[in-house]
């Protein structure tokens, strides 16, 4: 007669079933908490590089030598009409310690949604390059304000406040200086007054952003690498 394996009788109790599951828990938990960490790092560092190429987009790379991440300026601006306070991350481009241009987004609305772009300004307040980072304008007509999908946002490049001077900043329909594209004026009309109000941003602040001294370096830990905290 076939009695079949003994089962331990500590098998049998009821805490040891309830250790099991737990530990099976904490095993799982330590799984999760590690895939999370890995994960928000791989998303942190795709984030940088992002953020790096879109830099490298509207401020030369041989303009400055310092990291732009690494060398941030937070600017807080009121709206006066609102009374709504928005903080504005000014991104510093150095020679040595010389401020020589700085880089931050502004937003505005066009025909479909929020249109969001990137520009680089240097000490002249002259336009080094402006880029769209985000819009939902609309395909074939809006969208060509990407600069993969044309050069009109090129035509930028170089202008101030005081090139075009006020009457200039608008599509050549209204009287100004800059294109608007065949069924679709709305858009290019809504980048140019984001990249004015850009440069005027700059004007605002930039003594501060000129003067701004270099970042405190980050504390290390005792092996000599940067510290996380």
């Amino acid at each position: 007669m076939n009695k079949g394996i003994a089962v331990p009788s500590y098998r049998q109790r009821l805490g040891y079933h309830a250790g099991l599951l737990g530990g099976i828990g904490l095993l799982a938990s330590m799984v999760l908490v590690i895939t999370d960490i890995e994960t928000r790092v791989a998303i942190a560092q795709a984030k940088a590089a992002d953020q790096k190429a879109s830099l490298e987009q509207v401020i030369p790379k041989e303009l400055y030598d310092n990291d732009l991440l690494q060398d941030i300026l937070l600017i807080t601006e009121t709206d006066q009409t609102t009374a709504t306070s928005t903080n504005v991350p000014i991104y510093l481009a150095r020679q040595g310690q010389q401020v020589v241009a700085a880089a931050y987004q502004q937003v505005g609305y066009g025909y479909s949604g929020e249109i969001r772009v990137i520009m680089g300004i240097n000490i002249q307040g002259e336009i080094l390059g402006v880029r769209v980072l985000s819009h939902t304008e609309t395909p074939g007509l809006g969208d060509k304000i990407e600069e993969r999908k044309s050069d009109w946002i090129l035509g930028f490049n170089g202008k101030s406040l005081q090139n075009p001077l006020a009457d200039g900043w608008r599509v050549k329909k209204e009287g100004g200086e800059f294109d608007q594209f065949s069924g679709a004026t709305i858009t290019p009309r809504t980048v140019v007054q984001i990249v004015r109000h850009g440069l005027e941003f700059f004007a605002r602040h930039q003594q501060q952003i000129l003067t701004q001294p270099l970042p405190l370096p980050k504390p290390t830990d005792s092996l000599g690498s940067p510290s996380t905290s």
